[in-house]
C-alpha cells in the first residue's frame, strides 16, 4: 500500500495541495471547519510530514520545549502524564517533536528555554504548573520566545496564550450532583498549600451551596495531597455533621473513602477530581479533566504564533465533566 502524500490527501478531500500544507504549517490561515476535516483525514491515513524537508523550508527546528514535571503523587499525577501524552501525539501529527528537559525552578526553566531557542533547538515552548506571581510568560515574551501554557495567569497581566480546565465549574457540578442525591451538609476536602487550582475548585463548591465565609470555613478541611490527609479530613468533616464531600483530588477522595468504610458509613457520598483508575476501580464519582482538548488548544496557539508572531489570543477555559461509577460488588455495603 502506497504511503499517503499531500497530493493524495488533497485529491481525497477535494481541496488544494496548498490547503493541506497550510493546515500543517499555517493552521490559522484555514477555516476551522476545513482544518478539522483535513486533520481528521491526516490522522486516519497515518500521513506523517517530512520533518527534515519542513525544517529546511522554514528554517525551523520543528521542535517545542517542555519542562519535565517533577514527580507527583502516583494518583493525581496522571493528569500531567495525560496532558504530555496527548501533546506528544498531537505535535507528532503536525510534524513537531517535544523536547523534554529537567528544571528544578521556574528561573532555571526560563533560562533553559531561552538557550534552547537561541541555539535553534526549539521553535517555541509550552508551560505548565502556573501559579500566583508567575513571571515566566513575561520573561519569555521579552526574549521573543513563543509560548502557550496549560494553566491560566492567576494574577497580573493576562497574555491570552493559555488553555485551562474550569475547575470552578467542575466543583459546582460535583456539588450539585451530591445535592441532587439528597445530601445537604456537603463538605470540602482541599489542599493547604495555597494552590490557585485548589482555591478555584473550592470557590465552585462555595458558589453551588451559596455559603458565606463562616459557613464555608465550617465545612472545609485542608491538608496535603495524600490518602492520609483525605482520611483525616473526612473524619473531621463527619465530626462536623457532613453527609458528603467534594474532594480536590482523587487522592483525597480515596483517603476519605477509606475513612467512611472504616466507620461503616456507606451513606456518605464523595466526588473527587481527575477520574483516575483508582476512582473507577472503587466506584468513586469524579470530575474528568479533558486534557486532550487542552493539549490541542495549547498546541494550536503555539503554531499560530510561529505562523504569525503578531497573532493575539484569548485564553480558553475547557469545561470538565462529572463521571459516575457503579460501586463494585466486592465493596457493596
Amino acid at each position: 500500500m502506497n504511503q499517503p502524500t499531500l497530493a493524495s490527501l488533497a485529491t481525497e478531500l477535494g481541496v488544494s495541495r496548498q490547503t493541506v500544507s497550510n493546515v500543517l504549517n499555517f493552521p490559522d490561515r484555514v477555516r476551522p471547519a476545513t482544518r478539522a476535516h483535513v486533520l481528521e483525514a491526516i490522522e486516519r491515513s497515518g500521513y506523517r510530514p517530512s520533518a527534515a524537508a519542513r525544517a529546511l523550508r522554514s528554517q525551523r527546528a520543528m521542535a517545542l520545549g517542555l519542562r519535565l514535571s517533577q514527580r507527583r503523587n502516583g494518583i493525581s499525577g496522571t493528569i500531567v502524564d495525560g496532558f504530555m501524552h496527548a501533546l506528544v501525539q498531537r505535535a507528532d501529527q503536525r510534524g513537531y517533536r517535544i523536547v523534554l528537559f529537567p528544571a528544578a525552578t521556574n528561573d532555571e526553566e526560563v533560562d533553559k528555554l531561552i538557550e534552547l531557542r537561541r541555539s535553534l533547538a526549539i521553535d517555541a515552548c509550552i508551560l505548565t504548573d502556573t501559579w500566583y506571581g508567575d513571571t515566566r510568560p513575561a520573561e519569555l515574551a521579552e526574549e521573543g520566545v513563543p509560548f502557550a501554557s496549560f494553566g491560566r495567569p492567576w494574577d497580573g497581566v493576562d497574555h491570552g496564550r493559555w488553555a485551562d480546565v474550569d475547575g470552578r465549574a467542575g466543583a459546582r457540578e460535583a456539588t450539585n450532583h451530591l445535592r441532587g442525591l439528597g445530601h445537604r451538609r456537603i463538605g470540602f476536602i482541599g489542599w493547604a498549600d495555597g494552590s490557585p487550582v485548589g482555591s478555584d475548585r473550592r470557590a465552585g463548591w462555595v458558589e453551588a451551596l451559596g455559603l458565606d465565609p463562616a459557613g464555608a470555613d465550617a465545612l472545609t478541611v485542608e491538608g496535603d495531597d495524600s490518602v492520609l490527609a483525605g482520611a483525616q479530613g473526612m473524619a473531621e468533616l463527619l465530626g462536623r455533621g457532613a453527609d458528603a464531600a467534594v474532594c480536590a483530588s482523587d487522592t483525597l477522595s480515596l483517603g476519605a473513602f477509606t475513612e467512611t468504610r472504616r466507620r461503616d458509613r456507606g451513606d456518605v457520598r464523595l466526588v473527587g477530581f481527575d477520574d483516575t483508575p483508582i476512582s473507577r476501580t472503587l466506584g468513586l464519582d469524579s470530575i474528568r479533566q479533558p486534557v486532550e482538548e487542552v493539549a490541542a488548544e495549547v498546541l494550536d496557539m503555539v503554531l499560530a504564533q510561529l505562523a504569525d508572531p503578531e497573532t493575539r489570543f484569548e485564553g480558553r477555559l475547557v469545561r470538565p465533566s462529572l463521571v459516575t461509577h457503579e460501586r463494585p460488588d466486592f465493596l457493596a455495603t
